[in-house]
């Protein structure tokens, strides 16, 4: 008899990272291509976090501390929180993965929007529920209201992405207390805001303060995009102590390695540097977005580190092999759930430029 897997993994759709077919993350640094599919940060950390790592390096014969006491301890310094509340994962996808596991079982629901990360299709198949994708609304928004109409007695999980992965749009925090104000209490509603550094609309704490008001809310949060740290993966949620306890339970222990605390926690300390990254980031998409308008297409209004790029009638197959073969990376826009798009994360003004120069060539020869 042959040996039989898991029904559920016909229902994984196998995550696709922005690395040509054949090519390690390696080569991709040795030819220089422009690496604008992943929405990393350009540049490398701060300095003093690197030395923080070399430093930790020393002492790899032991297991990381369990607890990230110290890198809880700082974020909850950092806002004004309880470190009960505050839990880390090895990325922002492992507590994501993990609150699926703690939460919802066959029988439940899971509510998100579509496209948006590509990740949450992942969570009804690994826990048994039953996934509700709801359309964005015009402008590639979240649909708020589309989305508590399918709210049930069976509805565990509720995630809204802002700024929205792909598309980059983002909703105020006054409109996501509206929206929360709405959903039943049985509900735990995350917000995923690994990008939410990158917004104009509020102060990127503003949400915080919704967190006194629900008690079902969580905040996602990654130190993958404006730390510049995603190389080392470490994610964290604010949220009810009780949440952290949950997807505690169910992950494995010693689940973010010792270097990763160590930057982490070093990285907090130098929130100049996160803002220069950001006032970077945000001059850099200014510049894109105006040169994608000249070119006579159009991209959702984006509030990340990323531009959404609506290519009409075009083929998007041909056009982002197109951009490959002149050593420029993006995101296809279909496995993301949007067809006819692709996503280019905003990088160096010279990894921007070849893009631009690139795609010129692409959509007016």
């Amino acid at each position: 008899m042959a040996v039989t897997f898991a029904e559920k993994l016909t229902r994984m759709p196998g995550y696709q990272a922005g690395v040509p077919k054949g090519k390690a993350p390696e080569s991709i640094v040795a030819d220089d291509i422009a690496q604008l599919a992943s929405n990393e940060s350009p540049f490398p950390p701060h300095p003093a976090v690197v030395e923080a790592i070399t430093r930790a390096a020393s002492a790899m014969n032991r297991y990381p501390d369990p607890g990230e006491t110290l890198l809880r301890q700082r974020i909850a310094e950092r806002f004004e929180q309880e470190p009960a509340r505050i839990a880390v994962g090895n990325g922002s996808c492992e507590i994501l993965l993990a609150a699926a596991l703690a939460l919802c079982e066959p029988g439940a629901e899971i509510v998100y929007a579509w496209p948006s990360f590509s990740m949450y299709p992942y969570l009804a198949a690994l826990s048994g529920a039953r996934e509700i994708r709801v359309p964005l609304a015009d402008g590639a928004l979240h649909d708020l209201e589309a989305m508590l109409a399918e709210v049930t007695a069976a509805t565990q999980l509720l995630i809204v992405c802002n700024p929205n992965n792909p598309t980059g749009t983002h909703l105020p925090a006054a409109r996501i207390a509206e929206f929360c104000e709405l959903v039943p209490d049985h509900v735990t509603v995350i917000v995923d805001e690994a990008y939410i550094e990158f917004q104009l609309n509020d102060d990127p704490d503003a949400t915080v303060d919704l967190l006194k008001e629900f008690a079902n809310l969580v905040l996602l949060r990654t130190f993958s995009k404006c730390y510049g740290l995603a190389g080392l993966r470490v994610g964290y949620s604010l949220g009810a102590p009780r949440f952290r306890t949950a997807v505690d339970a169910v992950r494995q222990p010693f689940d973010v390695n010792a270097l990763a605390q160590a930057a982490a926690a070093e990285a907090l300390l130098h929130q100049d540097d996160v803002q220069k990254r950001v006032e970077g980031a945000i001059v850099e998409r200014v510049f894109v977005e105006d040169r994608i308008a000249e070119l006579g297409l159009e991209t959702a209004e984006t509030h990340a580190n990323f531009s959404w790029v609506d290519l009409g009638d075009r083929d998007e197959e041909s056009l982002v092999a197109g951009l490959a073969e002149r050593g420029v990376l993006v995101r296809a826009g279909a496995p993301l759930g949007g067809s006819g798009h692709f996503r280019v994360t905003h990088g160096t003004r010279a990894h921007n430029e070849r893009f631009l120069d690139a795609l010129g060539e692409l959509v007016q020869p």
